[in-house]
């Protein structure tokens, strides 16, 4: 028994990349009921779809992983829609889990949350220590509002909010396409895609000195039921593997693995976005036994893998 067990589950964004994991973790929790709003029928952007939502699904815990999001890209592109949506989804959600007297509401944030140039490893505390990286600010700073209203609604209504940290996802099933794609599957399918042409040059952005981090979908999915059954705190917490790699240590690793034999040109007019990111992990260890599992190589692999396949049928 888990104190997971016999709960109604309301898991926004269930149907996504993420959310299909979380759903699986939480099913070998024994739920009475995992409640998966589909947009067609619940925009999260309004607030009487939410309250509707809300009052159908009489969960005892929300997971609140739905976002609008993508690379580098599509933040340039929709700056004003991923504040907006982002920004609104969770504060219908919040306030509406308040006003139904909820147990405990997990709010999945962001790395981009974190100031441009934060000391390296990323700690928790740091986060209000300057203003985010500018193409994904919009984005980061509706997701960190969240947490602020999140602390001002547990110490005025006694909500059980928590506020957890992912740094950048990757792994099957990601999102492939090229105009709204983070950097791990932009790569493998711009480097699948010339191998099979016989391309002799794949293009990137930026100049590959930035450095990310990344973490397996599974592992993520683990740490967000981990925190909902273990972790009661309103600080911020850190999800991660603690491991950096450049962008250029990257290219090249995903080209070798994809058996691309060309060469890589580096179109510098494009932006390297957030100049480092790495986290420190250390909390989600010590509060919920939180540590990350699969080697960034083996994850790749699986990832290809599963693009290979995919995109051949």
């Amino acid at each position: 028994m888990t104190e997971l067990a016999g709960k109604r589950i309301l898991l926004t964004g269930g149907a996504g990349f993420l959310g299909r994991r979380v759903e699986s973790q939480l099913r070998s929790r024994g739920p009475s009921d995992i409640v998966i709003p589909r947009s067609a029928e619940y925009d999260l952007t309004e607030q009487d779809a939410v309250r509707r939502l809300v009052a159908t699904a009489q969960p005892d815990l929300i997971i609140h992983l739905a976002a609008e999001v993508g690379g580098i890209g599509a933040n340039r592109a929709n700056p004003g829609r991923y504040f907006y949506a982002n920004m609104a989804m969770g504060l219908h959600l919040i306030e509406e889990a308040r006003r139904a007297g909820i147990e405990k509401f997990v709010q999945v944030g962001t790395v981009c949350a974190y100031p441009k140039h934060a000391e390296v490893p990323f700690r928790e505390e740091c986060l209000w220590d300057g203003y985010p990286e500018e193409t994904n600010a919009p984005y980061g700073i509706a997701k960190k509002s969240l947490l602020v209203m999140l602390d001002g609604y547990r110490r005025q209504y006694g909500l059980n909010g928590i506020y957890l940290l992912p740094v950048n996802l990757y792994g099957p099933e990601d999102n492939f396409n090229l105009e709204t794609s983070h950097v791990i599957p932009a790569l493998i399918r711009k480097f699948v895609d010339a191998r099979r042409r016989g391309d002799a040059v794949v293009e990137v952005w930026g100049t590959g000195s930035a450095s990310r981090e990344f973490l397996y979908v599974d592992d993520a999915a683990r740490g967000i039921v981990l925190a909902a059954e273990n972790n009661d705190g309103a600080e911020p917490i850190n999800l991660g593997t603690g491991r950096e790699i450049t962008i250029k240590e990257l290219v090249e690793l995903i080209g070798h693995l994809t058996g691309f034999q060309g060469d890589v040109r580096w179109d510098t007019s494009k932006p390297d976005g957030q100049p480092r990111r790495m986290l420190d992990t250390a909390k989600a260890e010590a509060l919920f036994g939180f540590k990350a599992e699969m080697d960034l190589e083996e994850g790749l692999k699986r990832t290809i893998a599963w693009w290979e396949a995919e995109s051949s049928s």
